[in-house]
């Protein structure tokens, strides 16, 4: 009886210390994606390429297969960059990238000296084709077109007296084709290879904005990609009587193309994915979790809520309903079963430069990855 309780310790021992090696892993790829070579993992300098190139080797170190002829899908799709000059200076006093203002990601370059006329108490405007306005937090995104008037939005608290003149020079390239790809593998499986889960991060965030200020997308979402590739190392070194798959997407912050293309161009038949789950913002989880179409398909959230309660993982799991904000959107809407998975609570840097990796906590990244694996597990049955 002690001969067979210390092997049961011993394998406890052996599970929850792989658990603690795949938490540095995490840590590992999350300081690399979020690095100043990967910058933002976006449009200029070759970001997203970086990363896409990172990920696929991560798919052949950890031993995945191809889901197509290689690791990449490759598509394309209009954005507008802003590679080089981003200088603001109000009242004369220049102001920081990012920090101080940030340019709205749909505008037209533009360089000028003029004065500002004030519209409101939070807007103003130059005579020319340019309009400031005084926010309380900045929050950039992606923009796949060009609309004018240029408009820079300034940190109220970056400035101290009402905004009289500005002296702008600011550089902006539109790039109508530009390269993306979706970086897709799997693990055969062992009984029902043709059944398959899929575990999805999109790998894209903002990039680049100007030739200095890049947003290293930290909680968004380096630590989903890190840890769909820490599931990765796990079901490849443990393969399951399902196939389970890997899509790490491109373009999500541009309105979800990489999630759409693919559903448009699958890669393997969408009848034939019997669950996906969908990881982003997954790097706090002080305050529980949500998933995204819980009331949509209530007898899968009652099953992760069991698994749940079984072993208290998540303090608490917030049900929500069908929404189009991340990549498990048009999958749903060709029938596939689908929930998106974010965490909650911590750092509240969200599409601006302080998502950063050293201040990202993965509270519950443990916790998560055993409930996903649990969930997993019971889809299987």
């Amino acid at each position: 009886m002690y001969k067979k309780g210390l092997i049961v310790i011993l394998m406890m021992f052996a599970a929850f210390r792989g658990l603690a090696q795949d938490s540095t892993y995490t840590r590992n790829v999350i300081n690399t994606l979020t690095a100043k070579e990967f910058w933002g993992r976006g449009y200029t300098k070759d970001g997203m390429k970086k990363a896409a190139d990172f990920i696929a080797a991560a798919y052949q170190k950890i031993g995945l297969t191809p889901m197509g002829q290689d690791y990449k899908q490759s598509f394309n799709f209009p954005v507008n960059t802003f590679p080089g000059k981003m200088m603001v200076a109000i009242n004369g006093k220049k102001l920081i990238p990012g920090k101080d203002f940030i340019i709205n990601n749909e505008s037209p370059g533009i360089k000028l000296k003029a004065d500002l006329t004030q519209i409101d108490s939070l807007k103003y405007q130059s005579s020319t084709n340019l309009q400031l306005l005084l926010k309380d937090k900045l929050t950039w995104s992606v923009a796949t077109e060009v609309s004018g008037p240029t408009i820079i939005q300034v940190n109220k608290k970056s400035i101290t007296s009402r905004p009289k003149t500005i002296d702008v020079d600011i550089e902006h390239k539109f790039i109508a084709d530009f390269n993306a790809a979706n970086v897709c593998g799997f693990v055969k499986g062992t009984q029902f290879p043709d059944s398959i889960l899929i575990l999805t991060a999109h790998y894209d965030h903002l990039g680049g904005m100007g030739a200095d200020t890049y947003f290293p997308g930290a909680n968004d979402n380096a630590a989903g990609v890190a840890t769909l590739l820490s599931l990765a190392k796990f079901y490849a070194a443990n393969p399951q009587p399902y196939s389970i798959g890997f899509i790490c997407f491109a373009g999500e912050e541009a309105g979800l193309l990489g999630s759409r293309y693919f559903v448009e161009n699958p890669l393997v038949p969408l009848s034939r994915i019997k669950f996906l789950i969908n990881l982003d913002l997954v790097g706090t989880g002080e305050s529980g979790m949500t998933v995204v179409n819980a009331t949509v398909y209530p007898k899968a959230f009652a099953e992760l809520n069991k698994i749940n309660n079984e072993y208290h993982y998540i303090s608490k799991i917030n049900p929500r309903g069908k929404a189009a904000n991340s990549d498990h959107y048009f999958f749903t809407e060709k029938g596939v079963p689908a929930f998106f998975i974010y965490t909650q609570g911590g750092p509240s840097a969200y599409h601006d430069v302080f998502d950063k990796p050293e201040t990202l906590p993965l509270t519950e990244y443990n916790d998560l990855f055993k409930l996903i694996l649990g969930f997993n597990k019971k889809l299987m049955e």
